[in-house]
């Protein structure tokens, strides 16, 4: 039986700077280098800090966990009295009021509570993260800025409602608290196209609605539909090295803390040349539920920032399918190549436990085994050439080839 590649529909952005990985696209009897990288997800700081989408009094009746409704993760970082103008910000952002009346409070700290609110509250589509403040004696006027109000914030919330709607319904009752986050993280990855230039790309309408978005957009979309189904999810903020702010999430499965970023997730650093043939349905999971060491060696949290620690393995993507490797042997190897394509899988990944593993395997996988098993795959499907693009990503010990098997 012919295997097939899976399709859909997807415009692929050609981003240049940031963190390298050569892909290489190949025909038996030619080969194609081409060197590409990673684009630059964080343009500005306000990219990170900003605000996004809402919850309405007519939104979708989905699970909503307990820490939540107190207020969540930064919310616990503050003291009472900071909670209590967060209280009071919340409730006034919802009712759209010009100004929110508070107890004196320095400026610096009044900010700092706005915005652990927006990190907080991804249904807040319409506050674009903007205030400015009066300041009497022993009182506080908080001027919160607004994307839209009234009429239009009822027709976005409509459409996020809409959009939401959609996507849980993939998501069965009898799938485990694994199973809705991958879908979660897969679903925003193959549906939202990472644009620096989308309009409201702060927020979840951009990456809900839109489906255009940056890396806030991506982390608010992958907090709010998370939190839809009871599971925990905090939006975190730091930066790439090299590249300025960043904004990702950490997941709570079953009682345990893992690093999530969708936003790197999706493979837009893949650049399809002229003769490079890559799966439209390619999806990067080394930022599918890792750990602090993983996630470090790209990522760098806000210092000032106690996140919880995401030390498990158990939810590793390439443990869990069999793609993980602490030793390596050449037959096996081919092997587990040969299978890919034999079951009509798009890829092959092998992630070594090591650098020095990595290294070690290295040049005998790109100039024997992936060649061998191009042969074999042409002569499995009776194909008289194959092409195949793989891509090496040293700093994370990883060779991935996608097959393709059109004539």
């Amino acid at each position: 039986m012919k295997g097939k590649r899976t399709e859909r529909k997807r415009c692929r952005r050609k981003k240049k700077g940031g963190l390298a990985g050569i892909i290489v696209a190949a025909v038996i009897g030619a080969i194609i280098w081409n060197v590409d990288s990673f684009p630059r997800f964080s343009d500005s700081y306000k990219e990170v800090r900003s605000s996004v989408t809402v919850r309405g009094e007519e939104e979708v009746q989905c699970g909503v966990t307990g820490q939540e409704e107190v207020g969540g993760f930064y919310y616990q970082k503050l003291s009472g009295d900071e909670q209590e103008f967060y209280d009071a910000i919340w409730q006034g952002v919802k009712e759209e009021k010009e100004y929110i009346e508070i107890p004196a409070t320095d400026g610096e700290r009044s900010a700092k509570i706005y915005e652990y609110l927006l990190y907080d509250r991804p249904e807040l589509f319409w506050c674009d993260g903007t205030s400015r403040m009066t300041v009497y004696e022993e009182k506080l006027w908080f001027y919160p800025g607004y994307h839209c109000t009234g009429e239009k914030r009822r027709e976005r919330q409509a459409q996020i409602q809409a959009a939401v709607k959609t996507c849980l319904e993939g998501i069965s009752e009898e799938m485990s608290d694994y199973g809705k986050i991958r879908y979660i993280f897969e679903y925003l990855v193959e549906t939202i196209d990472y644009e620096s230039e989308a309009p409201d790309n702060q927020n979840i309408y951009s990456s809900l609605v839109n489906k255009k978005s940056v890396c806030a957009g991506y982390a608010r979309a992958a907090q709010y539909l998370m939190q839809q189904t009871g599971i925990e999810c905090i939006y975190v903020v730091g930066d790439i090295a090299g590249q300025g702010a960043h904004a990702w999430n950490i997941v709570n499965c079953e009682g345990k803390y893992y690093q999530m970023d969708v936003t790197f997730g999706d493979p837009v650093f893949l650049k399809e040349e002229e003769d490079a043939i890559l799966p439209q349905s390619a999806i990067n999971y080394d930022y599918l539920c890792c750990t602090d060491e993983e996630i470090s060696k790209t990522h760098r949290e806000d210092k000032n920032m106690a996140y919880p620690a995401c030390t498990s393995e158990d939810l590793n993507y390439y443990r869990l399918e069999g793609m993980y490797y602490e030793a390596f042997y050449k037959e096996e190897m081919l092997e587990k190549m040969n299978e890919s394509f034999y079951t009509g899988q798009s890829f092959f990944a092998c992630k070594f436990a090591d650098s020095e593993l990595y290294l070690r395997a290295h040049d005998t996988i790109i100039e024997e085994l992936i060649p061998s098993a191009a042969a074999n795959l042409a002569d499995y499907y009776g194909l008289s050439s194959v092409h195949y693009t793989y891509v090496e990503d040293e700093k994370l010990n990883k060779i991935t080839v996608f097959w393709n098997y059109e004539k």
